[in-house]
């Protein structure tokens, strides 16, 4: 495979899915789960979100030679084509309609579509950061078309920023897009302005755009939860979706080379048993990133046990945030302050709890002595 020999995409290889599978199989995970038949997907659905100069580009591709494909690869960042990338971009999306209609139509409770090329950086005309056609973008559109969701959650916990999502739904309210990622101040890929803490929307999707900026490398568990805990999980609620999608980047887990960060496969089962209370239990799980393929392959049986409903495992990490996590959440949680109604009245809620406890337990200070 040409792609192989491209350091752009070295770590984006075949491995990725086959070793996920083995260790699915060696915990007796496959035959647990219900399997749902792959298609491709039509132009008509791709469309939903790209634009057609940019599937007439793609659908060239296959009669390209290697040479054409590499002039073709570099307008854009960070992806390589090879004759295949077409089929199988069309398979990853097919895979995870599939998975949309059968937890809609009530075939499926939840479920999780591992599929490669991943999706969340792709553009409505550009490929980027090995993505093709934008998953999960084209999955919340379809949902919206064919079953008229009102209320669609995306939770992207790769370690990637998901500008495509981002980009696609910036003026929707019909969408909640929740990003955490690696940004280092706009030091990491994809290095963008739009990253950051303070890129919350635009006219009536302002508020809808939830960015969780990692200044530093190794977040541990304790800071996962904690975004979950004061951001997301009080927003989702109050947001009350029909339909969780997540853009299940483990790349975000201990052990990968791009995300240098130190969140173990236990943490991904309690995130995922955290969104099952929302939106009657609906999530669909589609893989992004992850190329520590053995923290990888940990991380994928953790949320697919979750999903099945076992237990979640204890964590036994210290379980108190960072500095510069503390430091993110509230500034994310300041710059939304006008837009949900938990932030706007919980500092109301405190000064009158303080002010209630004053009058029932008055502070009572000695006299001097004369």
């Amino acid at each position: 495979c040409p792609q192989r020999r491209h350091p752009a995409c070295s770590v984006e290889i075949p491995e990725r899915l086959s070793s996920l599978y083995e260790k699915l199989k060696h915990y007796g995970l496959v035959e647990r789960c219900i399997p749902l038949p792959i298609r491709e997907a039509v132009e008509e659905e791709i469309l939903l979100v790209h634009s057609l100069g940019y599937l007439e580009a793609v659908k060239s591709t296959p009669s390209m030679n290697v040479e054409d494909l590499k002039t073709f690869s570099n307008n854009y960042n960070d992806v390589y084509f090879h004759p295949n990338s077409y089929h199988c971009a069309k398979l990853s999306l097919g895979g995870t309609l599939q998975l949309v209609d059968a937890v809609m139509l009530g075939k499926v409770r939840n479920g999780i579509a591992l599929v490669r090329p991943p999706g969340h950086h792709s553009e409505e005309g550009e490929a980027c950061g090995f993505c093709i056609f934008n998953n999960v973008a084209i999955a919340a559109e379809y949902a919206k078309k064919k079953y008229g969701t009102a209320k669609i959650l995306i939770v992207d916990w790769d370690v990637h920023h998901g500008q495509g999502i981002q980009h696609r739904f910036l003026e929707d309210p019909s969408v909640l897009y929740f990003s955490w990622h690696r940004y280092e101040h706009q030091q990491f890929w994809p290095n963008l302005r739009e990253s950051d803490y303070d890129a919350i929307g635009e006219g009536k999707g302002t508020g809808f755009n939830i960015n969780v900026p990692w200044n530093k490398i190794g977040m541990e568990n304790s800071d996962y939860l904690a975004v979950f805990f004061h951001i997301l999980l009080p927003m989702a609620y109050e947001f009350n979706p029909e339909l969780i999608l997540v853009s299940a980047g483990f790349d975000s887990a201990i052990g990968d080379p791009e995300g240098e960060m130190c969140a173990t496969p236990e943490c991904f089962a309690h995130l995922t048993h955290l969104l099952k209370s929302l939106a009657n239990g609906k999530i669909c799980i589609v893989l992004e990133g992850g190329y520590n393929l053995c923290s990888l392959s940990e991380s994928v049986c953790m949320t697919v046990r979750s999903l099945l409903g076992d237990p979640v495992p204890q964590l036994v990490s210290q379980m108190a945030p960072c500095v510069s996590a503390i430091e993110t959440i509230q500034n994310v949680r300041a710059v939304h302050q006008d837009h949900w109604n938990y932030l706007k009245y919980q500092g109301k809620i405190m000064r009158y709890c303080k002010m209630k406890r004053r009058e029932i337990f008055p502070v009572f200070r000695p006299t001097a002595p004369k």
